[in-house]
């Protein structure tokens, strides 16, 4: 099973994801969770991945697409994987398209989560109140939600034209075993 999520900060992709993975046993591969474990590696890459995480920098397409297609193409993706995060702009999208062509990896899902700022905002707020997580100030919910919607969300849009029968548009504001629950029904026909 090959799954793409978009949807924007604290719309409950990322724990979707990870329901999901448990259930049916494939990776949820997020941006985060690769660049993380590639600094891991003791290449040049790896270095060159680490001088610019820590200067807070964002990691450029060029980096960052040859890491994902790589953790794609790696043993632990055989089965399947959710992708959580990937691709976040017009770039990575033509970037990821191709590959899945040139690699004849076929998509069986992409599901957009969809919910209001408010919501978003107020999740985000709770969530960085539990995990301590400095990033989830107002200032910073206000860039990534503004970079969401200027960059990523088009790319959805793109995704429901091309991957007709694959997309789906879920109500994110439900409860998490509501949206868990439509998802697994979308699972079995995929």
């Amino acid at each position: 099973m090959k799954l793409i999520l978009f949807g924007p900060p604290g719309s409950g992709k990322g724990t979707q994801a990870s329901l999901i993975a448990k259930k049916i046993n494939i990776p949820h591969l997020s941006t985060g969770d690769i660049l993380r474990s590639k600094l891991n590696d003791n290449d040049k890459l790896a270095q060159e991945l680490s001088q610019i995480m820590s200067s807070g920098n964002l990691v450029p397409d060029s980096i960052l697409n040859p890491i994902v297609t790589e953790k794609l193409l790696s043993s632990e993706c055989k089965n399947g994987f959710i992708l959580d995060g990937y691709p976040r702009n017009k770039s990575q999208s033509d970037f990821l398209i191709d590959f899945l062509i040139k690699n004849k990896i076929v998509l069986n899902l992409i599901i957009d989560f969809k919910a209001d700022t408010n919501t978003i905002t107020n999740r985000i707020i709770e969530r960085s109140k539990i995990e301590n997580r400095s990033d989830d100030n107002l200032e910073v919910i206000k860039t990534r939600l503004e970079k969401y919607f200027t960059e990523t969300q088009p790319l959805a849009g793109f995704f429901k034209d091309n991957f007709k029968g694959k997309f789906f548009e879920i109500n994110a504001m439900q409860d998490i075993s509501k949206i868990e629950s439509e998802i697994e029904k979308r699972l079995q026909n995929a």
